[in-house]
């Protein structure tokens, strides 16, 4: 089984990317959890409501992968996973719940992508961050860690129909380093 998770800042392609690659290799998918709790619950939320929110990311790629299994289908995608959630928490708030932490060390993904925020900007009532300085600062900290904990990765920065060509690139060869 192997896990991808297509990580970044905020507006860049994330969730829309996600569902191609999921199409394209016939594979499971974890939705953002955050998108839909927003949109239920409102836009506000504390330090607190992250771990909720972490939680039910959580159980999503929990069941991705569990599909996965079922059907005997290599692969599993998720748009985000714990290292968004991490970044999320000490970004806001300058600190991180141990779950988060917990489950980023004991399960990362095993290939993440990692989405440049070089989009558009669009303003869909749940984004925080018009700022194109920060959503770089954020892109560099996704960055930072990856090559830190020595965890594969590939940056898609490719606008347009060749975002999905360059991610699904991207995940073939490392399938292929895995074969």
């Amino acid at each position: 089984m192997i896990k991808i998770a297509i990580v970044g800042p905020e507006n860049a392609g994330k969730s829309v990317l996600t569902q191609e690659l999921a199409a394209h290799f016939q594979a499971p998918f974890a939705a953002e959890f955050a998108r839909a709790f927003l949109e239920e619950n409102g836009t506000a939320y504390t330090y607190d409501t992250l771990l909720t929110i972490a939680q039910g990311q959580w159980k999503g790629q929990q069941t991705a992968v569990l599909e996965a299994e079922k059907t005997a289908c290599p692969l599993a995608f998720w748009d985000t996973d714990m290292l968004v959630m991490k970044v999320w928490c000490e970004f806001v708030y300058q600190n991180c719940h141990a779950f988060i932490l917990e489950k980023l060390a004991a399960e990362p993904a095993d290939f993440y992508l990692l989405c440049q925020s070089n989009l558009p900007w669009v303003n869909d009532g749940l984004r925080e961050y018009p700022d194109e300085t920060i959503r770089k600062n954020l892109y560099h900290i996704y960055k930072s860690f990856l090559v830190e904990q020595q965890i594969p990765f590939a940056e898609v920065d490719a606008v347009g129909t060749q975002r999905l060509t360059q991610a699904i690139t991207a995940c073939q060869h490392f399938l292929g380093s895995k074969s």
